[in-house]
């Protein structure tokens, strides 16, 4: 009996905070709904680059630290396990590093344009998202706006019909309903902007690490031959 008690006090705080959020949401009106939606985009955007942008599956340490020591591995004849590493493609510092392997003997400047356009490929998928992401935050507060002017409006509208100029309460009680949109845009575009700005710069230093990396790695095979079948 105590911890049905317990659990009927505990749940009727959580039931009261759902009921007072579904209130706003309704009196936010229409633009709500593209608003909810334009949330729910973000969130998913923000999810999907947390688990895309993991350096285990860009650059695991261990395979860069293998890429460093990629000449001593050939000097010591070790480098077949690597290669096959290479080959599986299993990550993006894998696979630019498959593209330096397959060319190498070549000039430097054939290899490094065989990894440009293989790299150009990397950071698009690293990017994928991200234009959604940059439309959600300029899109959000748009719409929030002009549904605090569509509510503005129409209070005027009505007011003006009614000819009741007096009640002051009730006016400040209309504006307040229709800033919701206005204040639920930008909740939805400030967390939005902090995350675009995090992964921008993740996905740089990401980029930055993979061309020195791969330039140290252009630069062993240019000097080897391509592998005898």
């Amino acid at each position: 009996m105590t911890l049905l008690l317990t659990l009927a006090q505990t749940s009727a705080p959580t039931q009261n905070a759902l009921q007072t959020v579904w209130e706003y949401f309704v009196a936010g009106g229409y633009f709500m709904y593209p608003l909810l939606l334009c949330l729910l985009v973000g969130f998913t955007i923000i999810v999907f680059k947390v688990l895309s942008l993991r350096r285990v599956i860009i650059i695991p340490p261990v395979l860069a630290d293998q890429v460093n020591r990629f000449e001593q591995s050939v000097d010591d004849g070790t480098m077949e396990p690597l290669l096959k590493e290479f080959e599986q493609g299993k990550t993006a510092l894998a696979r630019l590093a498959a593209v330096c392997v397959r060319n190498r003997g070549k000039s430097q400047a054939d290899i490094s344009d065989a990894v440009q356009t293989t790299a150009r490929h990397e950071l698009l998928h690293l990017s994928t998202g991200m234009t959604a992401l940059d439309v959600v935050i300029v899109v959000s507060p748009l719409l929030g706006l002009l549904g605090t002017a569509s509510g503005l409006a129409f209070l005027f509208q009505e007011m003006g019909k009614s000819g009741d100029m007096s009640d002051a309460q009730r006016i400040a009680q209309g504006i307040a309903v229709a800033l919701n949109t206005t204040i639920f845009g930008l909740a939805i575009t400030v967390p939005c902007v902090i995350a675009q700005s995090f992964f921008n710069r993740k996905i740089e230093s990401f980029t930055t690490e993979l061309e020195m990396l791969l330039s140290k790695l252009v630069h062993v095979c240019q000097k080897a031959r391509p592998p005898e079948h």
